[in-house]
């Protein structure tokens, strides 16, 4: 029996270790990953912050290169964003996410071949490829713009429409608290007490007139056959005459 309970004891203890483990893996990866979304946020406003400034700053092929990726990075951001934001109430939108997923990929392309030409130190041959580069983004953002404004334009259409039913059931209500024709909650209360109080009249008069009648039945009708006297047997010419009981 003691074996028994410490084995009980132990298999309880395991228990309890274990899902410490797993809760303390689970909160250690739940940090790790908030940690990185945001080394991974602070590393986009850096690169976002640095690419404005050498597209400010810096003319030629420099400045050319970091406001391609400028353009093409605030592009796809903003139409993921607002895809993301419109699934949740579109479910219609998951086909248009997979369409960016495909789109994303070559916009990533796109900025790793930029990224590796902003170290390129011939300048002429960047130069030359520029028009193609200018058309390659041109294609992506403008995607990316149609796949946002489409996404944009369907919930406000969505908005749209409800706004306009909501209206409509408002405008009906209005008016039903304008009709000042009908009665008002008093005057319904008031009718409805005095339809009750005729019902509770009528039943007790009803009842006291039924009890009049059985009264009235009982005091004049004859009483039950046991409490009345028999009548006395018809006396024929041919029948002698009775003769009295004898009190001896």
């Amino acid at each position: 029996m003691e074996a028994a309970l410490i084995i009980f004891a132990l298999m309880v203890l395991f228990a309890f270790l274990g899902l410490g483990v797993y809760a303390t893996v689970k909160v250690v990866k739940a940090a790790k990953r908030g940690v990185d979304r945001t080394i991974t946020q602070a590393r986009r406003t850096v690169e976002d912050t640095t690419l404005r400034a050498r597209s400010l700053g810096q003319v030629g092929v420099a400045g050319a290169l970091a406001q391609l990726r400028l353009d093409l990075r605030m592009s796809m951001r903003a139409t993921q964003q607002a895809l993301s934001d419109g699934v949740r109430s579109d479910a219609s939108l998951k086909e248009s996410i997979g369409l960016f997923r495909r789109l994303s990929e070559h916009g990533q392309e796109l900025d790793a071949e930029l990224k590796r030409l902003e170290q390129e130190p011939d300048r002429q041959r960047i130069a030359e490829s520029l028009p193609d580069l200018r058309e390659r983004t041109a294609k992506i953002t403008q995607a990316a713009d149609s796949l946002r404004w489409a996404a944009r334009d369907r919930a406000r259409r969505f908005a749209a429409d409800d706004l306009s039913t909501l209206s409509e059931q408002i405008e009906v209500e209005s008016g039903a608290l304008r009709d000042w024709s009908r009665e008002s909650v008093d005057d319904l209360t008031a009718a409805a007490a005095a339809w009750d109080a005729a019902q509770a009249q009528g039943a007790a008069q009803g009842a006291a007139q039924a009890q009049a009648a059985h009264g009235r039945g009982a005091g004049s009708g004859p009483g039950p056959a046991a409490l009345n006297r028999a009548a006395p047997a018809p006396q024929y010419p041919w029948q002698k005459a009775r003769r009295p009981e004898s009190t001896t």
